[in-house]
């Protein structure tokens, strides 16, 4: 019972890990945009040098990595008994656990595939 109560507490870490993958990408989409609008317009010096633009992808990058790291000990739980009723609160917990993963993947991709044309612009007409 103990072992259920550990479970049902670290269900509340799962919410907090399925939201960080999507909100770490939309902070990234928009920080690629305003990152590329000041470098064409040519706002600044400190849009030359690239250095900022690539600390905040690669934060970007391990935050997300760091969620999904998070998800993949939820979801695996091999000394678990398999659940004999759906909609208990192991079953939940993978559930998260398994939609974290995908959502931590899927933002994975995004973050890198917004990076790309910002770090390829070279005309901005």
């Amino acid at each position: 019972m103990k072992r259920l109560a550990d479970r049902v507490r670290k269900l509340s870490v799962s919410l907090w890990t399925l939201i960080v993958p999507p909100t770490v990408w939309a902070a990234h989409f928009l920080f690629s945009y305003l990152w590329a609008a000041l470098r064409c317009a040519k706002v600044g010096r400190f849009a030359e040098f690239p250095t900022l633009y690539a600390v905040g992808t690669v934060m970007a990058l391990v935050v997300i990595l760091a969620a999904g790291a998070v998800a993949w000990v939820q979801q695996r739980t091999p000394g678990d008994d398999p659940p004999h009723e759906q909609g208990t609160a192991v079953d939940r917990l993978r559930f998260l656990a398994k939609s974290t993963l995908l959502l931590a993947g899927l933002s994975f991709v995004a973050v890198i595939f917004t990076a790309a044309p910002v770090v390829f612009l070279t005309d901005c007409r």
